[in-house]
């Protein structure tokens, strides 16, 4: 059996990349493949800014949840919640059939959130939220 272990725990310092200015100790949120942003009212906050980054800059985020490397079932944007698939890969939410934000089923099957954009069968990183 092979080893594994996350990719980033909890609480991590993670470097990311901003599509916009942000400020230290606002909450972030995915904006676009490997891209941060502001989080906005009721959006995925995948962590915290560590300092000000200026837009387009790389800079520290403390990581919310832990971030995963699997492989991808199906097509999976960047910002989608992704659920277990078949095999052990992850699949998106966004694409599961009949998949709505109030679907309490869908909600207890989200394991976080995808960080990445992946083709079927790509590795995806994702975080836990």
């Amino acid at each position: 059996m092979p080893d594994y272990a996350p990719l980033y725990m909890p609480g991590d310092v993670i470097t990311v990349t901003t599509s916009g200015a942000v400020v230290g100790g606002k909450t972030l949120m995915v904006s676009g493949n490997g891209t941060v942003a502001t989080a906005t009212a009721g959006s995925k906050v995948i962590g915290v800014a560590g300092c000000d980054i200026a837009s387009g800059a790389e800079g520290p985020m403390h990581g919310r949840g832990q971030v995963h490397i699997t492989t991808a079932a199906g097509a999976i944007t960047a910002g989608d919640n992704v659920y277990a698939a078949a095999s052990g890969n992850v699949a998106s939410l966004a694409a599961a059939s009949g998949a709505t934000a109030g679907d309490i089923n869908n909600a207890r099957a989200a394991l976080g959130v995808a960080l990445t954009t992946a083709a079927d069968t790509a590795l995806v990183t994702w975080m836990e939220c």
